[in-house]
Parts: structure tokens; sequence; C-alpha cells
């Protein structure tokens, strides 16, 4: 298969770090899009940093910015603001997670930039969106699951816990690659670009929506129930004979019908007017949680899954992310790949969207203004140009 060809051609320029922006670009890069990636020379996205279990690259920046173009430019400088400037001027989107009203001091604003170019499409990432009481307070994914409430329903009964993945950044991040290329479907329609505005406090906020409506609903906010769910019996992790935990979901009273006989043993259950229905069997489920897992505690985890497969029941394995990595639903799948990166290949996953007709580019990761003089160059700046931006620290070719 080729190249994927729905974002051939389209140039985004990313003014970001950390997660949720390089996320969002890095899924445009993977459809095709070249993403031209500004760092600052003295070091680069922070995300390269937070840890060194790559052969001494981050893990997160290797996940999150392959097939991007690596410019470093010190925006403090006014010819390096001119030099992003002029890299706008060439681009289709223009994307920055930069701390708040940064972008707009540095000239860059989403107006700002609109006016100049009526066909660019802006995306702008902020912790809590611009306007309200805390549109100016710096924001990580942890304190925006501690502001939304998020952390509050995460965890088991004991204490709240941020979920184990950067939630509010993913969501963020997902939120501002929908936006864009909705705003690119867009100007193909009407010629004209569009400025684009997520946020991790406004994403995040969006996946509490079952929570949202059932307190709103009901004055009751729903407890933190660790692998199980307020509204659904049973719903959980169980013990089995070999030391494993599986995880059944029954959900809806046909599925109890065939559990509660084929399972359970237990014909007697499947219209018991205490067992029968959901609302039922969740005012009981102490009790329904006991019958269950007296059950499984008698059989293997693969018995118990085999004799659930046979009565199409959902259930699943209770895996760590060392299963994750030999899991055979990838294997069978082929999900993985090779990436180059600085320090030789890593395995990654493909994105989880798949095309006939095109494999996702998954270009190489790369290191620190690897590409500044090919960009600069695109830009028609003479040798002399790029040299003396060099001299004066503007720019770093290469780390």
């Amino acid at each position: 298969m080729s190249a994927p060809p729905m974002l051939r051609g389209i140039t985004v320029v990313a003014l970001e770090q950390a997660v949720a922006a390089p996320l969002a670009t890095r899924h445009l890069a993977d459809l095709g899009a070249r993403v031209i990636k500004v760092e600052r020379p003295d070091g680069g996205d922070f995300a390269r940093r937070y840890d060194t279990a790559v052969a001494g690259m981050g893990s997160h920046f290797v996940w999150l910015n392959r097939g991007k173009e690596s410019v470093t430019l010190d925006l403090k400088n006014p010819a390096g603001a001119a030099v992003l400037a002029d890299l706008i001027a060439r681009a289709d989107v223009f994307l920055q997670n930069l701390a708040p009203g940064v972008a707009g001091r540095l000239g860059f604003g989403a107006a700002e930039l609109r006016a100049r170019h009526p066909r660019l499409v802006t995306v702008s990432l902020s912790g809590y969106g611009t306007g309200g009481p805390l549109a100016t307070r710096r924001a990580y994914d942890m304190l925006v699951q501690s502001e939304t409430g998020l952390a509050s329903v995460t965890g088991g009964p004991e204490r709240p816990a941020k979920t184990g993945i950067p939630a509010s950044d993913i969501a963020a991040g997902m939120y501002a690659f929908s936006g864009a290329l909705a705003a690119l479907l867009g100007r193909e329609r009407t010629g004209q670009g569009a400025a684009v505005e997520t946020s991790l406090f406004d994403a995040t906020a969006e996946w509490l929506g079952y929570q949202i409506h059932y307190t709103s609903a009901t004055g009751i906010v729903p407890p933190r129930a660790g692998l199980s769910h307020g509204s659904i019996a049973p719903y959980d992790a169980y013990p089995t004979a070999d030391g494993a935990e599986v995880l059944i979901g029954i959900q809806n009273d046909r599925e109890w019908a065939r559990f509660a006989p084929a399972f359970l043993g237990r014909p007697d259950l499947a219209e018991h007017p205490d067992w029968a229905t959901n609302v039922a069997r969740v005012r009981n489920r102490r009790l329904v949680d006991a019958l269950v897992g007296g059950r499984t505690a008698t059989l293997l985890a693969a018995d118990v899954i085999e004799r659930l497969d046979a009565i199409d029941v959902a259930s699943s394995r209770l895996n760590t992310v060392a299963d994750l990595l030999t899991h055979p639903q990838l294997t069978a799948r082929d999900r993985w790949r090779s990436v180059a990166t600085p320090v030789g290949p890593v395995r990654a996953l493909r994105p989880p969207f798949d095309f006939d007709s095109a494999e996702p580019s998954m270009g190489p990761v790369p290191s620190l203004g690897q590409h500044t003089d090919e960009v600069l160059a695109w830009l028609d700046y003479p040798p002399e140009k790029i040299a003396a931006l060099q001299a004066a620290g503007v720019v770093q070719a290469r780390s």
C-alpha cells in the first residue's frame, strides 16, 4: 500500500509541547500531512526529557512525535518570530498549545493570523479555554482531572485517583485533531479557513457526560467503583482458581437470563424478582458479586472465559501493560510497526484508524533541530541568511 493520500499536500506548523497538541499533530502526520514542529533551541519540547526510558529518549516524546520535522527557533528574538511568520504564511494549519496568552503576545493569536491569512486553519489548545475565571491558570493533566471531577469518580472507594493515562491531554488532543480535520474539510467547500479552539477542561467535562446527566437528574454523585459500574451489575473483576481475575459484564437482562442457569447453575434466578432485572441486581450488588465470585473462584481463568464465550456473555482478562506487549490480538491483526528514532528503531502500534488503500506514514522521530536547515531552505532563505541565523543563536541546526 502507498503512503496515505488523505492529507498529502497539507502543511502543519506546530508550536507545541508535552502531550495534547503533539498527539493531535502526530495523527495528522500519520495521515500524510507535513508537520513542522517548532521547538526552543535550549532543549526543545520538554517531553523529550520526561524520562530516558527509550535508550535515552523520553517515552512520551517517542510516542507523540513520529513523522515530524523539528525546527529550532528562539521566538524571543524578532528574527525567530519572523521565521515563524514565514512558516505560517506557507502553512495550511497552525496549531499551538503555549501557555495562556503567549501566542497573542508573540503576534500569533488566532484572530490576527486569520485576518492575515484567510485560508489558514488555526487550532488553539489550552487548559481552560478563553475567558472565565480560570482562563489564565496553568493547566496540567492531573490538575484538570481534579478540577473537572474526573479524579473524584476514578479509583476505589477509599480515595480519588487520576487515570493511569493522561486522559485530559488525550481528550483535548483528539478534539484538536478532529477540529482541524473538520476545518480543513470546511475550507474545501468554502475556501475559508477557521479558528478552532479546544481545552483540556472542556474536553474532559465532555467525557464526564454520563456522570453529568446522572447527577443532574438524581442529585447523587456517582461513587467511585474501581473496576465496577455504578449502574450495572454484575460488572466487575472476579477471582479465579489460578489466581487471575476475569472481568464480567452483564449489559442487559437477556444476558442475565442466559448467565444465571448456564454459568451460575441457578436457573431459579433467571426470573426471580430480586435478580432478574438490572435495577434489582444493582440494589443487591453485594449478593450478586458474592455469588458470581464464588462461582468463578472454582474455575481457571481460561475456563471462565471459555464458558462465558459459549453463552455469549462478555468477559476479559485483567491484563498488565506487559501482557499487552505480547497480546495475541495485536499480533494476529498485524498492529505493530517499526519506527526510526535517533537511538535506533522502536516498535510502535499502528494508529487506530485503518484505510483499505493506504498504510499510515509513521515516519521517524526527529532529533532536536534536525530539519532546521532544510525547512529554512524550503522558505527560500539563502545559505548566508541561514548561517547568520545560526550564528545569532536564533536557530540550532541539529542536536
